[in-house]
């Protein structure tokens, strides 16, 4: 394949949000698990293996092909990330990197179907027209719930049932508002091609209180499921407020919320794992 390709595959793929897909399948298992037995099986590994590298191959590649004109004008692919170079190896592998997902079929239950479906629908139509959901204001947010759909498929996977209507809500809304958090530095480049978001059309101040008021909806669903997740998610609207009073580049805080994301998903994993196995029992 040649290192300059695999070099490129790597950048494609956003390793700084590689656990944006995995770390959902790793709480929800930690969530959907009574036993230490049921979180290390073929299935939740496999799971977390596609979730962490295959699927963001898939979902960064396609958005890469039918944003090569976009992403030619836009100055954050000039260094973290990379601009499609046309390479038909490539395009090769982002396309079987979605074929090995339908195998993810055959190792799953019935009831985790709809929202691996779900993923795979919403990873293609959020670039390719004529659904392109990235294009339209409101829906672009609303579709990045995609993220959080592998982390309901590994939770049905591994508890044999669905997961609280609260929690997952909770958990759409906190993808939508990552999302729209996201665009606020592609707004004037998406405005020079011509390109409609949620934050194009709200402008940098309403978006950042559509990100704070979604974060906080979000921590109240998290909130019902149980108060102690809910005070947890309320890192986000602060976080958010934190920036939009503070004199920080909005540009340069985007790339804080993966550790930021890191830290909450490990307090996460941690708190489930704890339930499996008490801390007094770690730590005696």
């Amino acid at each position: 394949m040649g290192w300059d390709r695999l070099s490129y595959l790597i950048t494609l793929s956003r390793p700084r949000f590689w656990l944006y897909l995995a770390g959902p399948v790793v709480v929800a298992v930690a969530f959907g698990a009574t036993t230490v037995s049921e979180l290390f099986t073929v299935e939740t590994v496999l799971l977390a293996v596609y979730f962490l590298v295959p699927a963001n191959v898939l979902l960064y590649g396609v958005n890469d092909v039918f944003d090569a004109e976009i992403d030619a004008v836009n100055p954050k692919k000039e260094a973290r990330e990379a601009r499609w170079t046309g390479d038909w190896f490539v395009l090769l592998v982002v396309i079987a990197s979605g074929l090995l997902g339908v195998g993810l079929f055959a190792i799953t239950p019935t009831g985790a179907w709809p929202w691996l479906a779900g993923f795979f629908l919403l990873a293609v139509g959020y670039s390719v027209p004529p659904a392109r959901f990235k294009t339209t204001p409101f829906l672009d947010s609303l579709s990045n719930g995609l993220y959080v759909l592998p982390g309901i498929a590994a939770y049905v996977t591994v508890a044999g049932g669905q997961p609280p209507v609260a929690g997952v809500v909770g958990a759409w809304l906190w993808t939508m508002g990552m999302h729209t958090f996201s665009a606020i530095p592609d707004i004037e480049p998406d405005r020079a091609a011509g390109i409609q978001t949620t934050a194009t059309l709200l402008g940098e101040t309403r978006t950042f209180a559509y990100c704070g008021g979604v974060w906080l909806l979000s921590a109240v669903g998290f909130g019902l499921v149980d108060l102690r997740l809910g005070a947890l998610l309320l890192v986000y609207p602060a976080a958010v407020l934190v920036v939009y009073r503070s004199d920080v580049d909005v540009a340069r805080a985007y790339w804080w919320y993966p550790t930021l994301n890191t830290l909450v998903g490990t307090v996460l994993t941690l708190g489930a794992l704890w339930r499996i196995v008490p801390l007094t029992e770690v730590i005696a």
